[in-house]
């Protein structure tokens, strides 16, 4: 397996690209990168934070805390940083929880 090597900030490659139009692309590829997993973090602590308001037993403030992060996860999905699909599955599943508290 090759190493790899940190050629400018935040890329990571084997290789550098000689072409201009390549080494573009590069730069671009990994603003996308960043960009990406800042959403994903972002994803992540919404369903986090539905969590805590669950585990709190709280129903009524965990449905507004619901309510609140289900927009933040609808609109990551609609940027495909995952698939509707997925994001339709976590929200069911954390609504069948608050519906589930008594």
């Amino acid at each position: 397996m090759t190493p790899f090597f940190r050629f400018s900030p935040g890329v990571y490659s084997s290789h550098m690209a000689n072409i201009a139009s390549a080494r573009k692309r590069a730069r671009q590829a990994e603003k996308r990168r960043q960009h990406n997993a800042a959403l994903r973090s972002k994803l992540r602590s919404a369903i986090r934070n539905i969590r805590k308001a669950i585990a709190a037993g709280d129903k009524k403030g965990a449905g507004a805390v619901y309510q609140r992060e289900a927009t933040v996860i609808d609109s990551i999905a609609d940027k495909n940083i995952i698939h509707k699909n997925a994001a339709a599955r976590h929200k069911s599943r954390l609504a069948a929880r608050i519906k589930a508290m008594a």
